[in-house]
């Protein structure tokens, strides 16, 4: 249903409020370079710190601003079944493909709970549901026989695995079945979670560099193993830089230094990627040869 390069969008933030023109200008950049769908409110959008309304109304915009192009899969995730629900009927109202549902985090719910928070979401919309598994933001982590019960409801389709634990793609696989997408959650990784079956990439990196996350997807999608190599050797400094300090920090960094009407402003308690980090991503660009 979904493969390719889906960048997880950076949004852009000025004077405190959503600069709505800039993500605009940011959406048909992305469609333009080759990203095959949109994923708005996720972590890298700083859904976190908006309100309600701000995060329904981005993920709006983003639908808007695509118009079609391409998918939009909404993040809809919430440690709050029924706030992730409300996101879901939201994301469903303004024309969303799809919703990329977080575990819920903080609350640590066994896997008994897990199904039944997803299972709950499945029944009261009709959305496709990415899961997305990140154990490192939310401490709950998702098992295979879990993920493979959850596959089973017919609106449950794929997963974005930042597990880090790049043998689940084969476990999942046997699991859930071939149809099953599953899309990797870390660009580091990108390179052998393709390798082992996955169909593509949520992706910080394809913010900042949309046009090489589009062909190194292409190149793995096409079994072209040496140009994939050569693009992630090309891209993999980028990787670690836009991860040197708390995201999105050095992400609006680096597009504000590919074009510099970005702003780079970002919400409390995160604040603007130090000098050490500023000075990697600056390396990486040039490495990457994108400055």
């Amino acid at each position: 249903m979904f493969s390719g390069s889906i960048p997880a969008l950076v949004t852009p933030i000025r004077d405190g409020a959503i600069d709505e023109a800039a993500f605009r200008v940011l959406v048909d950049w992305q469609i333009e370079n080759g990203s095959s769908a949109l994923v708005p409110c996720g972590t890298t959008g700083e859904s976190a710190t908006m309100t309600i309304a701000e995060h329904d109304r981005v993920v709006g915009l983003c639908v808007e601003a695509a118009a079609g192009r391409v998918p939009v899969i909404a993040g809809c995730g919430s440690n709050d079944t029924l706030v992730a629900l409300s996101h879901m009927q939201a994301a469903e109202k303004a024309g969303a493909t799809a919703a990329l549902v977080v575990l819920p985090y903080y609350n640590r719910p066994n896997q008994d709970g897990l199904i039944a928070h997803f299972t709950f979401l499945a029944e009261r919309s009709p959305l496709p549901i990415i899961i997305y598994n990140v154990p490192a933001r939310t401490v709950t982590d998702i098992t295979v026989e879990t993920m493979a019960t959850l596959a089973k409801l017919p609106t449950v389709v794929g997963v974005k695995d930042a597990s880090g634990k790049v043998e689940r793609v084969s476990a999942q696989r046997l699991a859930c079945g071939t149809d099953f997408c599953q899309l990797s959650g870390n660009d580091d990784m990108a390179l052998g979670f393709m390798a082992m079956g996955g169909v593509g990439c949520i992706s910080v990196t394809a913010n900042v560099a949309p046009r090489l996350c589009a062909d190194f997807q292409a190149a793995c999608a096409e079994g072209r193993w040496t140009d994939a190599l050569a693009l992630q050797d090309r891209l993999f400094p980028l990787h670690a830089a836009l991860f040197s300090d708390a995201s999105p920090g050095p992400v609006k960094y680096a597009l504000n230094r590919i074009n510099p009407d970005f702003p780079t402003e970002i919400r409390l308690p995160m604040t603007p990627a130090s000098a050490t980090s500023r000075a990697a991503v600056d390396a990486a660009l040039a490495h990457a040869g994108l400055i």
